[in-house]
């Protein structure tokens, strides 16, 4: 077989403000690779079949020595990202041919990978499109069911409110709120969305950009739990809304990402008053403690149609 292209998204440049395709990325199809004799050196060879775009990637567009407990992309390099793969040949006893795997792949249509720890073999038992494993059964998934698990401690009856509620995460967060028997406010960013995280069982959802948060809260709370994907007013409206003892999950704070004006929040004394309980995580440090669990349990609710997901899918 003659070699063919092997496409690659390269990180070009640190953005200054939200990345430029082209100019912070840029698409680069001067490589090839010959799929039957490329050199494996006791690894596997893996066709890309899809990657994973989310809010996180732009946290890696910086400066090397900015420290973060996620590591930076590298200028000239390919992105990378949680993906499924297809082994296509493979010197590694763990994988073989046919093989689709699940880890942090290259924005690369074949790579060689070497360390076989560093992804997981996906059965799909339940015959799920692999887009569905960067989705609500992959690393946005196990955010909300690694959170949700560990410090919702829900109730039946308690009140939880979720921004961003239409994502991946905050739709998860939603139905496995609704299954525990909560009350669940949520908000998202249009009518769409807002229609959207009804349709999967939000009792309260609502357009935050035409309707008042706080207005919302305080007829719809006091709230037991906070799912936060937003930080900025909206984790203000939250602590102010909050009932003592109310349990903050911070999962996220999409809208300081971008802004070199951070948003000053005026109540956080309320964090001693009410006796609230803020808890902050990344969804790796949860893994060994839920990962089996969360593979067990979620694709069956997906395939069942007990979890309901949406996808926004490019071919490039």
């Amino acid at each position: 077989m003659a070699p063919v292209k092997n496409g690659r998204h390269l990180f070009n440049e640190i953005p200054t403000g939200y990345p430029e395709p082209g100019k912070t990325t840029i698409y680069d199809d001067s490589e090839t690779i010959d799929l039957e004799k490329a050199l494996l050196n006791g690894g596997f060879l893996v066709k890309t079949l899809v990657v994973s775009i989310e809010p996180v990637i732009l946290g890696r567009m910086r400066d090397q020595s900015i420290k973060s407990p996620i590591p930076p992309f590298h200028v000239g390099q390919p992105l990378n990202n949680y993906g499924v793969g297809k082994v296509l040949r493979s010197e590694n006893s763990t994988f073989k041919p046919g093989d689709h795997i699940y880890g942090m792949l290259p924005f690369q249509e074949y790579f060689v990978a070497q360390d076989p720890k560093r992804y997981k073999l996906l059965e799909n038992k339940e015959g799920l499109s692999w887009s569905v494993y960067i989705g609500v059964c992959g690393m946005p998934g196990q955010t909300a069911y690694y959170g949700w698990k560990e410090w919702s401690s829900a109730k039946k009856g308690e009140v939880l409110f979720v921004t961003a509620a239409s994502g991946p995460v905050g739709s998860t967060v939603v139905q496995l709120a609704k299954a525990d028997g909560c009350k669940v406010i949520a908000s998202a960013g249009s009518d769409e969305k807002v229609a959207f995280v009804s349709s999967i069982g939000a009792d309260v959802a609502f357009n935050y950009k035409s309707v008042p948060t706080r207005k919302v809260l305080e007829k719809e709370g006091p709230i037991d739990i906070y799912w936060d994907n937003v930080g900025g007013e909206m984790l203000e409206a939250a602590i102010a809304a909050a009932g003592t003892f109310a349990r903050f999950i911070e999962c996220g704070m999409i809208s300081q990402y971008n802004t070199q004006d951070p948003y000053p929040l005026e109540n956080l004394f309320n964090i001693v008053t009410k006796q609230l309980k803020i808890y902050g995580f990344i969804v790796t440090s949860l893994h060994a403690k839920y990962e089996a669990q969360f593979y067990r349990e979620i694709p069956c609710r997906v395939a069942a149609g007990e979890i309901k997901y949406k996808e926004d899918i490019h071919c490039v």
